[in-house]
């Protein structure tokens, strides 16, 4: 039996109530309950078969540690497991690797107890020195590593106390930490993997203790996994023990929304990501299911530059955020029951502000601001001050069929306040470099945690700052939540640093992101985990 993590510090109660406080992550549609679970069908799950999954993307890289869009991880989450992992009905913080943990009272110092008898699937030892290669090579990770980065920003070091026991300490109190070792991104490798490039990772793959091991990558093309012999440590939350249930995973590159909503009807496929408005009915209406589940993090939308010498004005950049329909977008173009945006965390964000009154479509606002801050409009209707005209470039990638319909509607709708913007899709691979670079006037995207801390992951001038923010008072508030153990105070600057962006335009939240996939009826318990991605240990077909 699992032992329960332990809490042995003098403020206990207040810490494991900072650390546990949950959110309710809504499902809805066929076959989904307050997990996302797929459908349950009837008679005893049994092991064997071939899971085949078509998705929008490849993100070109293999590594979880490096790895960012949805599609991907769908799949290399499968090949690594975590410390801990969260409970997505709770919020709840629950052993994996780790059977218990000890916080110290300033929440500077996390020692955690590891499972003995686990092994990767090279047939080398989880110790507590795999765990300090692999957090002590996290900040050489680069580019793609900024969200692991992040999570261990601050670290003063990672000490091995004996074999099994690893203690994280940081140069200020830093409790977000525990729910950043349930995520992927700090998922566990092997050492052998450690010791590779971060370039050899996203190519070769590595090696990890999970359910599944990597058999083949054909980039733009395919993933292939097989079910890991012999795994016998799965978390605490999982139904079955021992071995996942089926013996092979096989995820497919299909871009286009029909072509992946046809395959799922002609039985090509078993299910589906990102499935089309369009799509909903007749998938609906025949041998598959919609499972539906409200993503936590930073919602879709339009990552400014703040640097760029027409955003550095906050009349300009407000102009942008009032002439944008979030209702409109959300009703024509993403899945039913997607959400405007109220705030730039989705509602189902732990310590989530609605700001709804901030975020008005207001085109006449829009006009006024940009009239004030000296923007004329010309015969072809954009704008222009001192002979250079109103233009923005839009960076995009076409990891899901949302985005370019999502981003005409907007460039219709900025056009009509004077604003002209043009759409340059990316291949997935060039986004973070070019954020990274500076060299952008605004990025679509969002970013999936189920934790307030994305914020700081995202905005902190400390941290990559994509946006180039000015350094000032919205790293206090981003700072001080991370280290907090009082969950009201934490709440208070979550609430402070939500204002924040919004009110100063930093960032336009558009639409909360929720993942709605395509499962055939045969599939049984392909669950959805916190962060709305998924876990296939327990997913059986029949």
């Amino acid at each position: 039996m699992t032992t329960l993590p332990v809490f042995r510090s003098p403020r206990r109660a207040a810490l494991a109530a900072l650390l546990t406080a949950g959110v309710l992550l809504t499902a809805c549609g066929s076959g989904s309950d307050g997990s996302g679970s797929g459908s349950s069908g009837s008679g005893k799950p049994k092991s064997g078969g071939t899971l085949t999954f078509a998705v929008g993307s490849d993100a070109g890289c293999v590594d979880p540690q490096q790895v960012g869009s949805n599609d991907t991880i769908y799949s290399v989450r499968q090949i690594v497991d975590s410390l801990t992992d969260q409970d997505p009905r709770t919020g709840k913080i629950v052993p994996w690797l780790a059977k218990s943990w000890d916080i110290s009272s300033d929440t500077t110092t996390f020692t955690f107890h590891l499972r003995p008898g686990v092994t990767f699937s090279d047939g080398s030892e989880l110790t507590a020195q795999v765990v300090k290669d692999n957090f002590d090579a996290v900040p050489k990770l680069g580019a793609l590593g900024t969200l692991a980065q992040g999570y261990l920003s601050g670290v003063r070091s990672t000490t091995v106390v004996d074999p099994l026991t690893v203690k994280v300490t940081f140069k200020e109190p830093n409790a977000q930490f525990l729910q950043a070792t349930s995520t992927h991104s700090l998922g566990i490798e092997s050492s052998a993997s450690v010791r590779k490039t971060p370039q050899q990772k996203c190519s070769d793959g590595v090696i990890g203790s999970g359910p599944f091991v990597l058999k083949q990558y054909v980039q733009n093309r395919s993933i292939t996994l097989a079910r890991r012999t012999g795994y016998a440590w799965g978390s605490s939350r999982w139904t079955k023990k021992g071995e996942a249930y089926l013996d092979e995973l096989v995820f497919k590159v299909v871009p286009e929304a029909g072509v992946r909503a046809g395959s799922l009807q002609s039985g090509q496929v078993d299910a589906i990501s990102s499935v089309g408005k369009a799509d909903e009915a007749t998938l609906e209406g025949g041998q598959a299911a919609l499972q539906r589940r409200a993503n936590p993090g930073v919602v879709f939308g339009l990552g400014l530059n703040n640097a760029r010498p027409v955003l550095r004005d906050a009349r300009v950049r407000r102009a942008i955020l009032l002439a944008v329909d979030r209702q409109q977008i959300a009703d024509a173009v993403f899945p039913t029951g997607t959400r405007a945006a109220t705030s730039v965390l989705a509602h189902t964000t732990p310590d989530y502000t609605s700001l709804a009154s901030d975020l008005p479509f207001d085109a006449a606002g829009a006009r006024s601001l940009l009239d004030r801050a000296g923007w004329k409009t010309g015969g072809d209707g954009i704008r222009a001050k001192d002979g250079k005209k109103l233009t923005l470039t839009i960076n995009w990638v076409p990891n899901a069929a949302t985005n370019q319909p999502a981003l005409e509607l907007i460039q219709q709708q900025l056009k009509a306040v004077g604003i002209g913007v043009t759409l340059k899709q990316l291949q997935l691979t060039q986004l973070t470099p070019t954020l990274q670079s500076g060299d952008y006037d605004a990025a679509w995207g969002n970013i999936t945690r189920a934790d307030p801390d994305i914020l700081r992951s995202s905005f902190s001038t400390e941290l990559a700052n994509f946006y180039r923010i000015p350094a000032g008072d919205l790293d206090t508030a981003l700072t001080a939540q991370a280290a907090t153990t009082d969950a009201a105070e934490r709440e208070r600057l979550v609430h402070r640093a939500q204002q924040s962006i919004v009110r100063n335009a930093h960032y336009v939240p558009v639409v909360e992101l929720q993942t709605q996939l395509g499962v055939a009826k045969k599939v049984h318990d392909l669950d959805f985990d916190a962060s709305s991605r998924l876990q296939l240990h327990d997913t059986w077909i029949g």
